[in-house]
Protein backbone atom coordinates (compact mmCIF):
# COMPACT_ATOMS: atom_id res chain seq x y z
CA UNK A 1 0.00 0.00 0.00
CA UNK A 2 1.31 3.45 -0.84
CA UNK A 3 2.21 5.95 1.83
CA UNK A 4 -1.04 7.77 2.82
CA UNK A 5 0.73 11.07 2.27
CA UNK A 6 1.78 10.09 -1.26
CA UNK A 7 -1.12 11.74 -3.05
CA UNK A 8 -0.86 14.85 -0.92
CA UNK A 9 2.83 15.08 -1.72
CA UNK A 10 2.20 14.50 -5.41
CA UNK A 11 -0.52 17.16 -5.44
CA UNK A 12 1.80 19.65 -3.79
CA UNK A 13 4.55 18.78 -6.26
CA UNK A 14 2.24 19.21 -9.25
CA UNK A 15 1.02 22.53 -7.93
CA UNK A 16 4.59 23.69 -7.42
CA UNK A 17 5.51 22.59 -10.95
CA UNK A 18 2.52 24.43 -12.34
CA UNK A 19 3.49 27.48 -10.34
CA UNK A 20 7.01 27.31 -11.70
CA UNK A 21 5.71 27.09 -15.27
CA UNK A 22 3.40 30.03 -14.61
CA UNK A 23 6.28 31.96 -13.07
CA UNK A 24 8.52 31.09 -15.99
CA UNK A 25 5.99 32.30 -18.55
CA UNK A 26 5.63 35.60 -16.66
CA UNK A 27 9.33 36.40 -16.82
CA UNK A 28 10.24 39.05 -19.37
CA UNK A 29 11.84 38.23 -22.69
CA UNK A 30 15.10 40.05 -23.33
CA UNK A 31 16.31 41.45 -26.65
CA UNK A 32 19.79 42.99 -26.56
CA UNK A 33 20.85 44.78 -29.75
CA UNK A 34 24.36 46.17 -30.09
CA UNK A 35 25.73 48.36 -32.86
CA UNK A 36 29.43 48.33 -33.75
CA UNK A 37 31.41 51.61 -33.70
CA UNK A 38 28.21 53.71 -33.52
CA UNK A 39 28.91 57.18 -32.17
CA UNK A 40 27.02 59.18 -29.54
CA UNK A 41 25.67 61.51 -32.23
CA UNK A 42 24.94 58.95 -34.96
CA UNK A 43 21.19 58.59 -34.31
CA UNK A 44 18.53 61.18 -35.00
CA UNK A 45 17.18 60.79 -31.44
CA UNK A 46 20.63 61.96 -30.31
CA UNK A 47 20.53 64.99 -32.57
CA UNK A 48 21.82 63.72 -35.93
CA UNK A 49 20.13 65.57 -38.80
CA UNK A 50 21.78 63.58 -41.61
CA UNK A 51 21.11 59.96 -40.61
CA UNK A 52 17.45 58.93 -40.25
CA UNK A 53 16.66 56.38 -37.54
CA UNK A 54 12.87 56.45 -37.07
CA UNK A 55 12.62 53.03 -35.44
CA UNK A 56 15.26 53.73 -32.82
CA UNK A 57 13.70 57.15 -32.30
CA UNK A 58 10.37 55.43 -31.61
CA UNK A 59 12.05 52.97 -29.24
CA UNK A 60 13.58 55.91 -27.37
CA UNK A 61 10.25 57.73 -27.19
CA UNK A 62 8.59 54.64 -25.73
CA UNK A 63 11.52 53.81 -23.46
CA UNK A 64 14.43 55.45 -21.66
CA UNK A 65 17.21 57.30 -23.48
CA UNK A 66 20.56 57.45 -21.68
CA UNK A 67 22.86 60.46 -21.90
CA UNK A 68 25.75 59.08 -19.82
CA UNK A 69 25.94 55.42 -20.85
CA UNK A 70 29.47 54.12 -21.47
CA UNK A 71 30.82 51.09 -23.21
CA UNK A 72 33.28 49.38 -20.86
CA UNK A 73 35.95 49.60 -23.53
CA UNK A 74 36.59 51.93 -26.44
CA UNK A 75 37.18 48.97 -28.78
CA UNK A 76 35.20 45.83 -29.59
CA UNK A 77 36.33 42.77 -27.60
CA UNK A 78 36.76 44.34 -24.14
CA UNK A 79 33.25 45.78 -24.13
CA UNK A 80 31.80 42.42 -25.17
CA UNK A 81 33.70 40.62 -22.41
CA UNK A 82 32.33 43.07 -19.82
CA UNK A 83 28.82 42.86 -21.25
CA UNK A 84 28.78 39.07 -21.12
CA UNK A 85 30.30 38.71 -17.63
CA UNK A 86 29.24 41.82 -15.70
CA UNK A 87 32.90 42.39 -14.80
CA UNK A 88 35.60 44.81 -15.72
CA UNK A 89 37.05 43.16 -18.81
CA UNK A 90 40.54 43.17 -17.29
CA UNK A 91 39.45 40.44 -14.88
CA UNK A 92 38.61 38.18 -17.85
CA UNK A 93 41.93 38.75 -19.60
CA UNK A 94 40.22 40.38 -22.59
CA UNK A 95 41.65 43.86 -22.17
CA UNK A 96 42.34 44.49 -25.85
CA UNK A 97 41.08 43.43 -29.25
CA UNK A 98 41.07 39.71 -30.03
CA UNK A 99 42.55 40.19 -33.49
CA UNK A 100 42.16 38.05 -36.59
CA UNK A 101 45.91 38.12 -37.15
CA UNK A 102 47.40 37.48 -33.71
CA UNK A 103 44.77 35.87 -31.48
CA UNK A 104 43.19 33.02 -33.39
CA UNK A 105 43.74 30.46 -30.62
CA UNK A 106 42.57 32.42 -27.57
CA UNK A 107 39.28 33.79 -26.29
CA UNK A 108 36.97 34.40 -23.34
CA UNK A 109 37.59 31.55 -20.90
CA UNK A 110 34.80 29.00 -20.66
CA UNK A 111 35.09 29.29 -16.88
CA UNK A 112 33.58 32.78 -17.10
CA UNK A 113 29.83 32.78 -16.43
CA UNK A 114 28.10 34.70 -19.21
CA UNK A 115 24.76 36.48 -19.26
CA UNK A 116 23.47 33.74 -21.57
CA UNK A 117 24.51 31.05 -19.09
CA UNK A 118 22.86 32.90 -16.21
CA UNK A 119 19.59 33.17 -18.13
CA UNK A 120 19.74 29.62 -19.46
CA UNK A 121 19.98 28.35 -15.87
CA UNK A 122 16.76 30.25 -15.18
CA UNK A 123 14.88 28.50 -17.96
CA UNK A 124 15.46 30.93 -20.82
CA UNK A 125 15.86 29.89 -24.45
CA UNK A 126 18.91 31.72 -25.77
CA UNK A 127 19.89 32.78 -29.26
CA UNK A 128 22.68 34.90 -30.70
CA UNK A 129 22.94 36.14 -34.26
CA UNK A 130 25.80 38.40 -35.31
CA UNK A 131 29.26 39.32 -34.09
CA UNK A 132 30.95 37.39 -31.25
CA UNK A 133 34.59 38.63 -31.22
CA UNK A 134 35.48 36.76 -28.04
CA UNK A 135 37.38 33.88 -29.63
CA UNK A 136 38.03 32.65 -33.18
CA UNK A 137 38.56 28.99 -32.38
CA UNK A 138 35.40 26.89 -32.07
CA UNK A 139 36.55 26.02 -28.54
CA UNK A 140 35.32 29.53 -27.60
CA UNK A 141 32.12 29.35 -29.67
CA UNK A 142 29.00 31.11 -28.28
CA UNK A 143 27.21 27.75 -28.13
CA UNK A 144 29.71 26.79 -25.41
CA UNK A 145 28.97 30.01 -23.53
CA UNK A 146 25.23 29.60 -22.95
CA UNK A 147 23.66 30.20 -26.36
CA UNK A 148 21.33 27.49 -27.71
CA UNK A 149 21.63 28.92 -31.20
CA UNK A 150 24.33 30.92 -32.96
CA UNK A 151 24.60 32.10 -36.52
CA UNK A 152 27.09 34.81 -37.39
CA UNK A 153 30.79 35.60 -37.31
CA UNK A 154 33.48 35.45 -34.66
CA UNK A 155 35.94 38.04 -35.95
CA UNK A 156 36.08 41.81 -35.60
CA UNK A 157 34.42 42.38 -38.95
CA UNK A 158 33.63 40.54 -42.14
CA UNK A 159 32.94 41.50 -45.72
CA UNK A 160 29.22 42.33 -45.56
CA UNK A 161 28.53 40.20 -48.64
CA UNK A 162 31.27 37.58 -48.72
CA UNK A 163 31.55 37.09 -44.93
CA UNK A 164 35.36 36.94 -45.09
CA UNK A 165 37.43 38.28 -42.18
CA UNK A 166 40.40 40.67 -42.26
CA UNK A 167 42.92 37.87 -42.77
CA UNK A 168 41.06 36.20 -45.62
CA UNK A 169 39.25 33.47 -43.68
CA UNK A 170 35.64 32.58 -44.38
CA UNK A 171 33.84 33.56 -41.18
CA UNK A 172 30.15 32.71 -41.15
CA UNK A 173 29.10 30.07 -38.65
CA UNK A 174 26.06 27.99 -37.84
CA UNK A 175 26.85 26.79 -34.35
CA UNK A 176 30.37 25.34 -34.39
CA UNK A 177 30.44 24.79 -38.15
CA UNK A 178 31.46 27.14 -40.94
CA UNK A 179 28.40 27.47 -43.16
CA UNK A 180 28.32 30.47 -45.44
CA UNK A 181 25.11 31.85 -46.90
CA UNK A 182 24.11 34.62 -49.24
CA UNK A 183 23.00 37.91 -47.82
CA UNK A 184 24.02 41.30 -46.49
CA UNK A 185 25.25 40.85 -42.93
CA UNK A 186 22.95 43.45 -41.37
CA UNK A 187 19.89 41.96 -43.03
CA UNK A 188 20.84 38.41 -42.11
CA UNK A 189 21.20 39.35 -38.43
CA UNK A 190 17.78 41.00 -38.42
CA UNK A 191 16.17 38.12 -40.32
CA UNK A 192 17.48 35.55 -37.85
CA UNK A 193 16.27 37.74 -35.00
CA UNK A 194 12.75 37.92 -36.44
CA UNK A 195 12.70 34.17 -37.05
CA UNK A 196 13.81 33.49 -33.46
CA UNK A 197 11.03 35.70 -32.07
CA UNK A 198 8.41 34.02 -34.24
CA UNK A 199 9.60 30.55 -33.25
CA UNK A 200 9.42 31.53 -29.58
CA UNK A 201 5.87 32.79 -29.78
CA UNK A 202 4.32 32.18 -26.32
CA UNK A 203 1.58 30.13 -27.97
CA UNK A 204 4.29 27.71 -29.10
CA UNK A 205 6.91 27.90 -26.33
CA UNK A 206 6.06 28.90 -22.79
CA UNK A 207 9.63 29.64 -21.76
CA UNK A 208 10.96 33.19 -22.06
CA UNK A 209 13.86 33.98 -24.38
CA UNK A 210 17.07 35.94 -24.51
CA UNK A 211 17.91 37.20 -27.99
CA UNK A 212 21.32 38.82 -28.52
CA UNK A 213 21.80 40.68 -31.82
CA UNK A 214 25.31 42.17 -32.03
CA UNK A 215 25.39 43.96 -35.38
CA UNK A 216 28.41 44.66 -37.54
CA UNK A 217 27.12 48.04 -38.69
CA UNK A 218 28.46 50.62 -39.07
CA UNK A 219 31.95 49.08 -38.68
CA UNK A 220 34.16 48.88 -41.76
CA UNK A 221 34.38 47.59 -44.47
CA UNK A 222 31.97 50.25 -45.74
CA UNK A 223 29.50 48.48 -48.00
CA UNK A 224 25.94 49.07 -49.14
CA UNK A 225 23.34 46.41 -49.75
CA UNK A 226 23.99 46.62 -53.48
CA UNK A 227 27.80 46.61 -53.32
CA UNK A 228 30.06 43.80 -54.45
CA UNK A 229 32.28 41.54 -52.37
CA UNK A 230 35.52 43.36 -51.43
CA UNK A 231 37.58 40.55 -49.88
CA UNK A 232 38.97 37.29 -51.17
CA UNK A 233 39.42 34.03 -49.28
CA UNK A 234 43.13 33.50 -48.62
CA UNK A 235 44.04 37.17 -49.04
CA UNK A 236 44.50 39.50 -46.09
CA UNK A 237 43.37 43.11 -46.24
CA UNK A 238 40.46 45.00 -47.75
CA UNK A 239 40.09 46.71 -51.09
CA UNK A 240 40.02 50.48 -50.61
CA UNK A 241 36.74 52.38 -50.75
CA UNK A 242 36.79 55.90 -52.19
CA UNK A 243 36.80 58.06 -49.06
CA UNK A 244 34.48 60.67 -50.55
CA UNK A 245 31.72 58.05 -50.67
CA UNK A 246 32.04 56.73 -47.11
CA UNK A 247 29.73 59.34 -45.58
CA UNK A 248 26.77 58.26 -47.70
CA UNK A 249 27.60 54.55 -47.26
CA UNK A 250 27.88 55.01 -43.49
CA UNK A 251 24.48 56.70 -43.47
CA UNK A 252 22.89 53.79 -45.32
CA UNK A 253 24.56 51.21 -43.08
CA UNK A 254 23.07 52.81 -39.96
CA UNK A 255 19.68 53.23 -41.59
CA UNK A 256 19.55 49.59 -42.69
CA UNK A 257 20.31 48.55 -39.12
CA UNK A 258 17.54 50.84 -37.90
CA UNK A 259 15.20 49.21 -40.39
CA UNK A 260 16.07 45.84 -38.87
CA UNK A 261 15.33 47.16 -35.37
CA UNK A 262 11.90 48.12 -36.66
CA UNK A 263 11.32 44.59 -37.91
CA UNK A 264 12.31 43.18 -34.51
CA UNK A 265 9.88 45.49 -32.71
CA UNK A 266 7.09 44.68 -35.14
CA UNK A 267 7.65 40.95 -34.63
CA UNK A 268 7.38 41.38 -30.87
CA UNK A 269 4.07 43.20 -31.31
CA UNK A 270 2.68 40.69 -33.81
CA UNK A 271 3.43 37.79 -31.46
CA UNK A 272 1.96 39.60 -28.45
CA UNK A 273 5.29 39.84 -26.65
CA UNK A 274 6.07 43.54 -26.89
CA UNK A 275 4.76 44.58 -23.45
CA UNK A 276 6.65 41.85 -21.61
CA UNK A 277 9.95 42.21 -23.45
CA UNK A 278 12.96 44.20 -22.32
CA UNK A 279 14.62 45.70 -25.40
CA UNK A 280 18.04 47.31 -25.04
CA UNK A 281 19.96 49.07 -27.78
CA UNK A 282 23.61 50.05 -27.22
CA UNK A 283 26.92 50.51 -29.05
CA UNK A 284 30.17 48.70 -28.26
CA UNK A 285 32.25 51.89 -28.39
CA UNK A 286 32.35 55.33 -29.95
CA UNK A 287 32.72 56.12 -33.63
CA UNK A 288 35.89 56.61 -35.61
CA UNK A 289 36.42 59.78 -37.65
CA UNK A 290 33.80 58.69 -40.19
CA UNK A 291 31.05 58.72 -37.56
CA UNK A 292 29.58 61.38 -35.29
CA UNK A 293 30.38 61.45 -31.59
CA UNK A 294 28.02 64.34 -30.94
CA UNK A 295 30.67 66.97 -30.30
CA UNK A 296 32.46 64.88 -27.69
CA UNK A 297 36.24 64.83 -27.69
CA UNK A 298 38.04 61.87 -29.22
CA UNK A 299 37.15 58.71 -31.12
CA UNK A 300 37.09 54.94 -30.86
CA UNK A 301 40.11 53.48 -29.01
CA UNK A 302 40.66 56.69 -27.02
CA UNK A 303 40.13 57.57 -23.33
CA UNK A 304 38.04 60.69 -23.95
CA UNK A 305 34.24 60.78 -23.93
CA UNK A 306 33.96 60.22 -27.67
CA UNK A 307 35.57 56.79 -27.26
CA UNK A 308 33.15 55.32 -24.73
CA UNK A 309 30.06 57.52 -24.23
CA UNK A 310 27.60 55.94 -26.65
CA UNK A 311 23.87 55.77 -27.46
CA UNK A 312 21.78 53.56 -25.18
CA UNK A 313 18.03 52.94 -25.06
CA UNK A 314 16.08 50.76 -22.61
CA UNK A 315 12.47 49.74 -23.18
CA UNK A 316 10.19 47.58 -21.03
CA UNK A 317 6.60 48.79 -21.56
CA UNK A 318 5.11 46.52 -18.90
CA UNK A 319 7.12 48.04 -16.04
CA UNK A 320 9.24 51.02 -17.08
CA UNK A 321 7.61 54.32 -17.92
CA UNK A 322 8.66 55.48 -21.37
CA UNK A 323 9.55 58.86 -22.75
CA UNK A 324 12.20 59.70 -20.16
CA UNK A 325 15.86 60.68 -20.25
CA UNK A 326 18.35 59.07 -17.87
CA UNK A 327 21.42 61.10 -16.88
CA UNK A 328 23.02 58.52 -14.57
CA UNK A 329 26.44 57.03 -15.32
CA UNK A 330 25.88 53.45 -16.52
CA UNK A 331 28.33 50.95 -18.05
CA UNK A 332 28.05 47.81 -20.17
CA UNK A 333 28.86 45.63 -17.16
CA UNK A 334 25.75 46.94 -15.36
CA UNK A 335 23.37 45.21 -17.76
CA UNK A 336 23.93 41.66 -16.48
CA UNK A 337 22.99 42.41 -12.84
CA UNK A 338 20.18 44.70 -13.99
CA UNK A 339 18.54 42.09 -16.21
CA UNK A 340 18.82 39.42 -13.53
CA UNK A 341 17.32 41.85 -11.01
CA UNK A 342 14.25 42.28 -13.23
CA UNK A 343 13.80 38.50 -12.94
CA UNK A 344 14.29 38.65 -9.18
CA UNK A 345 17.70 36.98 -9.19
CA UNK A 346 21.28 37.93 -8.39
CA UNK A 347 24.40 36.99 -10.37
CA UNK A 348 25.74 33.55 -9.51
CA UNK A 349 29.30 34.89 -9.41
CA UNK A 350 30.96 38.09 -8.25
CA UNK A 351 30.51 41.03 -10.66
CA UNK A 352 31.64 44.65 -10.82
CA UNK A 353 28.45 45.98 -12.38
CA UNK A 354 25.46 47.19 -10.39
CA UNK A 355 21.74 46.83 -10.98
CA UNK A 356 20.00 49.98 -12.19
CA UNK A 357 16.53 48.42 -11.91
CA UNK A 358 15.25 50.71 -9.15
CA UNK A 359 16.57 53.71 -11.01
CA UNK A 360 14.64 52.66 -14.11
CA UNK A 361 11.46 51.94 -12.17
CA UNK A 362 11.45 54.94 -9.88
CA UNK A 363 14.22 57.19 -11.19
CA UNK A 364 16.11 56.68 -7.94
CA UNK A 365 19.61 58.07 -8.02
CA UNK A 366 22.27 55.40 -8.36
CA UNK A 367 24.71 54.98 -5.48
CA UNK A 368 27.89 56.99 -5.76
CA UNK A 369 30.76 54.98 -7.20
CA UNK A 370 34.02 55.49 -9.02
CA UNK A 371 34.20 53.89 -12.45
CA UNK A 372 37.34 53.05 -14.39
CA UNK A 373 38.62 52.50 -17.90
CA UNK A 374 41.87 51.10 -19.27
CA UNK A 375 42.97 50.17 -22.76
CA UNK A 376 46.66 49.76 -23.46
CA UNK A 377 48.46 52.83 -22.15
CA UNK A 378 45.27 54.90 -21.90
CA UNK A 379 43.11 54.99 -18.77
CA UNK A 380 40.71 57.12 -16.82
CA UNK A 381 38.71 57.32 -13.61
CA UNK A 382 35.29 58.93 -13.26
CA UNK A 383 34.47 60.11 -9.74
CA UNK A 384 31.36 62.24 -9.52
CA UNK A 385 31.79 65.16 -11.90
CA UNK A 386 35.54 64.62 -12.07
CA UNK A 387 37.40 62.67 -14.71
CA UNK A 388 41.15 62.03 -14.63
CA UNK A 389 42.74 60.85 -17.89
CA UNK A 390 46.17 59.22 -18.12
CA UNK A 391 47.93 58.63 -21.45
CA UNK A 392 51.39 57.07 -21.37
CA UNK A 393 53.97 56.86 -24.12
CA UNK A 394 57.73 56.45 -24.35
CA UNK A 395 58.40 60.11 -23.69
CA UNK A 396 55.94 61.03 -20.96
CA UNK A 397 52.94 60.24 -18.80
CA UNK A 398 50.28 62.79 -19.67
CA UNK A 399 47.69 63.47 -16.96
CA UNK A 400 44.57 65.61 -17.44
CA UNK A 401 41.71 66.51 -15.09
CA UNK A 402 38.27 67.61 -16.23
CA UNK A 403 35.03 68.61 -14.56
CA UNK A 404 32.47 67.02 -16.86
CA UNK A 405 29.52 68.91 -15.38
CA UNK A 406 31.07 72.12 -16.70
CA UNK A 407 33.25 70.82 -19.53
CA UNK A 408 31.77 67.78 -21.28
CA UNK A 409 34.02 68.42 -24.29
CA UNK A 410 37.11 67.95 -22.08
CA UNK A 411 38.90 71.08 -23.23
CA UNK A 412 39.82 72.72 -19.92
CA UNK A 413 42.52 70.77 -18.05
CA UNK A 414 42.25 71.54 -14.32
CA UNK A 415 45.19 69.39 -13.18
CA UNK A 416 47.27 72.36 -12.02
CA UNK A 417 44.32 74.15 -10.44
CA UNK A 418 43.21 71.08 -8.48
CA UNK A 419 46.41 69.20 -7.54
CA UNK A 420 44.82 67.45 -4.53
CA UNK A 421 41.96 66.03 -6.59
CA UNK A 422 44.39 64.97 -9.30
CA UNK A 423 46.64 63.17 -6.82
CA UNK A 424 43.73 61.43 -5.09
CA UNK A 425 42.16 60.19 -8.32
CA UNK A 426 45.51 59.10 -9.75
CA UNK A 427 46.14 56.98 -6.67
CA UNK A 428 42.70 55.36 -6.99
CA UNK A 429 43.28 54.65 -10.68
CA UNK A 430 46.69 53.08 -10.05
CA UNK A 431 45.29 50.91 -7.25
CA UNK A 432 42.37 49.74 -9.41
CA UNK A 433 44.67 48.96 -12.34
CA UNK A 434 46.80 46.65 -10.22
CA UNK A 435 43.81 45.01 -8.56
CA UNK A 436 41.84 44.06 -11.69
CA UNK A 437 44.92 42.66 -13.43
CA UNK A 438 46.21 40.71 -10.46
CA UNK A 439 46.62 37.03 -11.27
CA UNK A 440 44.97 37.37 -14.68
CA UNK A 441 46.36 35.74 -17.82
CA UNK A 442 45.91 38.31 -20.54
CA UNK A 443 44.23 37.03 -23.69
CA UNK A 444 44.77 40.35 -25.42
CA UNK A 445 46.09 43.72 -24.40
Amino acid sequence: MKNPYFFLLMSAWLLSCGGEKESLSMRPNIVLIMADDLGYGDLSCYGNEYINTPNLDLLASEGVLFTDYHSNGSVCSPTRAALMTGKYQQRTGVEGVVTAKSHRDVGLALAEVTLAEELKQLGYNTGMFGKWHLGYDKAFNPTLQGFDEFVGFVSGNVDYHGHIDQEGYLDWWDGVKIKNEKGYTTDLISEYGVKFIQEHNPEVKRAPFFLYLPHEAPHSPYQRRIDKVLREIGTAGTQEVIQDSISSIYKEMVEVMDEGVGRIMQSLKETGQYENTIVIFISDNGANHYGDNGGLRGFKAGPYEGGSRVPAIFSFPKEVKGGSVNNQTVLSMDLLPTLLDFIGRKPSTSVDGISIKENLLGQEKLPERDVFFAYGKKSFIRSGDWKLVVVENKEEKKIELFNLSEDLEERNDLKLKEPDISARLLKKLETWTLEVREGVDLVSR
